[in-house]
C-alpha cells in the first residue's frame, strides 16, 4: 500500500486482519458476493499487507486516532488485532516524493522531503524494499495499491509517449513524473501488479502502459468510486434510459480528514474535481452544465457529507428538481473495495492476463482504458 498509515490503509489493514480473525462480516466487499465464490480468488489468511509511507507516525496510531475521530467502529476491535497491525507497521518502508505539491511535500521529513535524487534511483529503492517484502514473506505475488494522498495535476505533454524516452528522463533531476507515476514504474518494471486508487496519474500515461505490456504486468486506476459519484453513476444512467434531458447537476462535499485538508490545496483539488466531473458526459452522450465544489471542514473527520440538485426536463418542456444527500465515512467506504481491487487484480495476475484491467472499470471514477461509467 503506498500510503500505508493513510486513513484508508488504517483501515485496510484493520479490516483485513478483522477478517482473517473473523471478527466482522463481509458487508461491502463485491468480490465476497456469491457470483464470485468459485473463481479462485485468494483467501484473506493468505494475504500479507506492507507499504510505503512518508508520514513519522506509526499504524497503530492512526487506526486509534481514526476510531476516536470517526468512532466508525468498536474500540475494542483494536485491542483485538493490535498484535497484528503491529506486524503489519514494521513491514511498512519510507516513501519517496516527486512532483506532489506543497501540501503533501509539507507532510514529509526534511529526509524525504528534501531528497534530490534522480527518479532512477528513487525507483531502484522502491524495487528493493519490494524485492524484500516479496523475499523475506515468501510470497508468490504481489499487487501495489496506491492509497496516498491526491498530487497536483500534471502536464501530460512534458511525458514523452514511448518507454524507450521516458526511461532516458528518469535520470534527470528535474523528471516531471509524481510520486505516483515512480511507485508504478518500481512495480510494473519488476511484473507486480499496480492499482491507482486516487485520481493522481500514477500508471496513467502511454509510456508507462508500454512498459507495463512489455513486462507482462496488470495495471488499473484512476480513482475509486466511493460514495457521491458511485450514485452518480447509477442516477445517470436512469436519466438517459428515460430520455429526461439533464440541465444542470451540482454536487457539493464537505469533509475533515486528512484527503480533505490535502485537497484544501486549489493544486491539488483540480486534480480531483477533473476526476469527478468528467462522468456525466460520457453516460448522458451530452454535457449538461455542471459544477463540483469540495471543502475541507475538519470538525467532519473522516464523515462526508455529498449533497447533489439535478435540475431536468421533462415531457413538454417542463422543468423538475431531484436532490439527494449522502453521507458516509469515507475510509469505511473506501476499504472493501481496495481489498476487492487486490483480490481481482491478483486473480487476473496469476491467470496470465497482462496490461490494462478494463473491466474493472466499475470501481474507478476515470476508469482507464474506456469511457463507460454505468455501474
Amino acid at each position: 500500500m503506498i500510503g500505508a498509515r493513510g486513513g484508508v490503509a488504517s483501515v485496510v489493514a484493520a479490516g483485513l486482519v478483522a477478517l482473517q480473525k473473523k471478527l466482522t462480516e463481509h458487508t461491502g466487499l463485491t468480490s465476497s458476493l456469491s457470483e464470485f465464490k468459485d473463481i479462485g480468488l485468494v483467501d484473506w489468511d493468505s494475504i500479507v499487507l506492507g507499504g510505503h509511507e512518508i508520514r513519522s507516525t506509526s499504524l497503530l496510531d492512526e487506526v486509534r486516532l481514526f476510531q476516536q475521530s470517526s468512532r466508525a467502529f468498536d474500540w475494542q476491535l483494536i485491542d483485538q488485532i493490535e498484535k497484528e497491525l503491529s506486524e503489519i507497521d514494521a513491514r511498512i518502508r519510507p516513501g519517496v516524493l516527486a512532483n506532489a505539491g506543497q501540501a503533501i511535500t509539507a507532510l514529509a521529513p526534511p529526509e524525504i522531503a528534501n531528497d534530490s535524487r534522480t527518479a532512477r534511483e528513487k525507483i531502484r529503492q522502491l524495487q528493493g524494499d519490494l524485492r524484500h517484502f516479496i523475499d523475506s514473506n515468501q510470497l508468490q505475488r504481489a499487487v501495489v495499491i496506491n492509497l496516498s494522498s491526491t498530487e497536483t495535476q500534471v502536464d501530460s505533454s512534458s511525458i514523452p509517449h514511448s518507454w524507450e524516452e521516458l526511461d532516458k528522463n528518469l535520470d534527470q533531476v528535474n523528471c516531471a513524473l509524481p510520486a505516483s507515476s515512480l511507485y508504478a514504474i518500481a512495480a510494473l518494471e519488476l511484473g507486480i501488479g499496480f492499482v491507482n486508487f486516487t485520481p493522481s496519474l500514477g500508471c496513467g500515461c502511454p509510456a508507462i502502459e508500454e512498459m507495463a505490456l512489455a513486462r507482462k504486468a496488470v495495471h488499473m486506476g484512476r480513482d475509486g468510486k466511493t460514495g457521491e459519484t458511485l450514485i452518480k453513476s447509477v442516477l445517470a444512467p436512469a436519466f438517459a434510459i428515460r430520455n429526461l434531458q439533464i440541465m444542470s447537476w451540482v454536487g457539493h462535499n464537505i469533509f475533515g480528514n486528512m484527503d480533505g485538508q490535502i485537497l484544501d490545496d486549489p493544486a491539488n483539488k483540480k486534480t480531483k474535481v477533473a476526476s469527478k466531473d468528467q462522468m456525466l458526459g460520457q453516460i448522458l452522450g451530452y454535457t449538461p452544465q455542471s459544477h463540483i465544489s469540495i471543502e475541507y471542514i475538519r470538525s467532519l473527520g473522516d464523515w462526508k457529507t455529498a449533497w447533489d440538485h439535478i435540475h431536468f426536463k421533462g415531457f413538454l418542456g417542463t422543468p423538475m428538481v431531484m436532490q439527494f444527500t449522502w453521507q458516509g465515512c469515507d475510509s469505511i467506504l473506501a476499504a472493501p473495495l481496495v481489498l476487492d481491487l487486490f483480490r481481482f487484480a491478483e486473480r487476473a495476475q496469476r491467470a496470465g492476463e497482462i496490461g490494462n484491467l478494463e473491466w474493472l472499470a466499475c470501481f474507478f471514477k476515470s476508469p482507464a482504458g474506456t469511457t463507460e461509467n454505468n455501474l
